[in-house]
């Protein structure tokens, strides 16, 4: 292993559960101290790569590392350098939050003295301080998540797995998430981050793949998709039900209770109306539009065709 591996590196993951192909030749290459956000619908195989990636599953074919190991071969090294995260916090409500922290860190291998110690960063780390000595079953929801990142935290892991981690989170606390989030990128930890929140992903990311029926559809920067989709977007309230119908195999974003589309466009003045003439000949069924950047939500539905 040398500090020039890749965090996470996977090369033709396949899996499949009888007749069903999950994934169907997965490749991933995630640089050190960087996120890489896992987008696609329900069913497109994300929870499957990141079980590979943690060696909680195996493939049936193809090969991955993590933290410069391999996952079959070294499996008990890959899982002393990970830590996986899931949607919902894995805490015990009998304990309090730094009972959590000082069992966890001794599971971890860590003294009793070294485990206080690294429970109490934590907490502080967390604002977690002044609820230390509470039960994990009184913290909102939001408690609850960071007592949760907190635990996954302990062992100073060099890679971490956040699978849809701030699903159900009021906007402080998905905000709060976000700039740890940042902190552990800014420490050089590598995080691999799936989640249904394309905002999450446009914030975060230093790169985006998407996942459509078992493979990687696209995969770059947020800023080099949205520009692939479209540099800009033409959204049109279409003015009848049949108006909307009629144009809505060309959008790129569809809204149909507000009869709302958005089509791909360069943004300039020649395009613009090149398109309204096209579209809208008789100037009858388009009541108004606007221009707006492009956004990983286009870019969600248009390699995926599903709604994000």
């Amino acid at each position: 292993m040398t500090t020039n591996d890749p965090g996470i590196q996977a090369t033709g993951l396949t899996k499949s559960y009888g007749a069903l192909r999950v994934l169907d030749g997965i490749d991933l290459a995630v640089p050190r101290g960087s996120v890489l956000a896992l987008l696609g619908p329900n069913g497109a195989g994300k929870t499957t790569t990141v079980r590979i990636l943690a060696t909680l599953t195996e493939p049936d074919s193809g090969t991955a590392r993590v933290a410069g190991r391999d996952t079959a071969a070294e499996r008990r090294l890959v899982r002393r350098s990970i830590s996986l995260i899931g949607q919902f916090a894995a805490v015990d409500d009998l304990q309090t939050g730094a009972e959590m922290l000082r069992m966890t860190a001794r599971l971890r291998g860590l003294s009793a003295r070294a485990a206080r110690t690294r429970a109490d960063e934590l907490l502080d780390r967390f604002g977690l301080t002044g609820a230390a000595d509470r039960t994990a079953k009184t913290y909102s929801g939001g408690m609850r998540r960071r007592l949760d990142l907190a635990a996954g935290l302990v062992s100073r892991p060099e890679v971490i797995f956040l699978d849809e981690p701030t699903a159900g989170l009021d906007p402080r606390s998905r905000q709060e998430l976000w700039d740890l989030v940042r902190e552990l990128r800014a420490e050089g930890t590598t995080v691999l981050l799936t989640t249904q929140y394309l905002e999450e992903a446009d914030q975060l990311a230093d790169r985006v793949a998407v996942l459509a029926a078992g493979r990687i559809a696209a995969e770059g920067t947020p800023a080099a998709l949205k520009s692939r989709v479209a540099g800009q977007r033409l959204d049109l309230t279409l003015t009848s039900r049949s108006a909307y119908e009629a144009l809505a195999a060309r959008a790129v974003h569809v809204a149909p209770d507000e009869l709302t589309l958005g089509l791909p466009t360069d943004g300039s003045a020649a395009h613009v109306r090149a398109l309204l003439d096209e579209l809208d000949p008789d100037r009858t069924g388009i009541d108004r539009f606007t221009i707006r950047g492009a956004t990983l939500d286009d870019v969600f539905l248009t390699l995926t065709g599903a709604a994000p």
